[in-house]
């Protein structure tokens, strides 16, 4: 297997789209294995900023949602649309 390229793009100027594509090329060249140890540990740590990248954007559109959903009289309506979703 030939050498693979670690892409130096960092993370943080990411799309969430544009992270988790590329976490998920980085995770099928990790489980083709063969790569030697530097490169693969140079994967790792690129899947690691990568998934460390999705959960950011992640978290700040649930809260952003969160925000949304919030009621005027402070209650927030999040909460209820998880309890509906368990009754059922």
């Amino acid at each position: 297997m030939s050498e693979l390229n670690v892409p130096a793009a960092d993370p943080a100027g990411m799309t969430y789209d544009e992270a988790f594509a590329e976490l998920s090329r980085v995770v099928i060249d990790l489980e083709a294995g063969g790569a030697a140890l530097e490169t693969t540990v140079s994967l790792y740590e690129r899947a690691v900023a990568l998934q460390r990248r999705c959960e950011s954007l992640l978290g700040e559109a649930e809260l952003r949602v969160a925000q949304l959903i919030a009621r005027a009289d402070g209650t927030s309506g999040l909460a209820e649309l998880r309890d509906a979703g368990a009754e059922g």
